[in-house]
């Protein structure tokens, strides 16, 4: 099975990428959105996670089955974020007696 080859130049593109969403990540945080906060923070979170996965995991050149792994894994995520999300954001529905 033959490898593929990356080059440095995409490593330190993907480095630079993940260091600048750090810095937004620390921007984000340091300033009231509202319930957008949480969005925006797993929003940047996943971004910096699929480069991770991508490029420093080897997946993008992978067979299928692999992609088809992460893919479910992603869907698992997803799942949870969803059923996370749904319970903080209805907290304030029901009024504390």
């Amino acid at each position: 099975m033959s490898e593929h080859i990356v080059s440095t130049k995409i490593y330190f593109a993907i480095f630079t990428a993940l260091l600048v969403l750090t810095a937004s990540t620390v921007a984000v945080a340091s300033v009231d959105l509202g319930r957008l906060n949480t969005i925006v923070a797993l929003t940047i979170a996943v971004t910096k996670a699929v480069l991770v996965i991508l490029y420093f995991m080897h997946v993008r050149y992978s067979s299928r089955l692999t992609w088809v792994v992460v893919s479910a894994g992603f869907v698992w995520l997803g799942i949870l974020i969803a059923f996370t999300m749904s319970d903080v954001l209805t907290r304030g529905w029901l009024a504390a007696h």
